[in-house]
Formats: structure tokens, C-alpha cells, sequence
């Protein structure tokens, strides 16, 4: 009888942060439209671009180097076109 390989708290947690890190970036690229005055704005995005900085590396120690190459390479934009050429070569 196999057992099912869980993953580990850590590697969980690491992987919320990571998600809580693209959320922060996010918030980044949607700061400068909101009616807030610039002040708020700075704020808001300095604070965001530190968390958000932190969430990622705290996620990338929790997770490993192997996942966070992998998923680096899922969200560079010059990488997407090569992907979706490959899996219609696929089909």
C-alpha cells in the first residue's frame, strides 16, 4: 500500500507567500490609478514593493530553488509565446 506524499507546512506557507507576493506586485501596478493623493500613492507602493519583496524570498526559502526557477519561468513574458507554441505542437 503507497502512502501519499503530503507536502510539508513549510513548503505550504512558502508557497502562500509566494501567492501573497504576486498580490503585493499587483497592488503595485494598481496604486498609480486610484483617486488617492500621491502621497498615498508612494506609500502605498513603496510598502507594497518591500512586502511583496519579502514574500517572495521568505516563499523561495520555504519552497526551493527547483520551484521557484519553475515558476520565474512561468511569469516571464518572454517565455509565454514559446509555451503556447509548444502545446499546439503537441495536440
Amino acid at each position: 500500500m503507497e502512502k501519499k506524499q503530503t507536502k510539508s507546512f513549510l513548503y505550504k506557507l512558502g508557497m502562500v507567500l509566494l501567492l501573497l507576493a504576486v498580490l503585493c506586485w499587483v497592488i503595485v501596478a494598481i496604486a498609480p490609478f486610484t483617486p488617492f493623493s500621491l502621497a498615498i500613492k508612494t506609500g502605498v507602493v513603496t510598502g507594497s514593493t518591500i512586502i511583496g519583496e519579502i514574500f517572495f524570498w521568505l516563499g523561495a526559502v520555504f519552497v526551493g530553488k527547483e520551484v521557484v526557477a519553475r515558476y520565474k519561468r512561468y511569469l516571464n513574458p518572454k517565455n509565454w509565446r514559446r509555451n503556447r507554441e509548444r502545446k499546439t505542437d503537441d495536440k
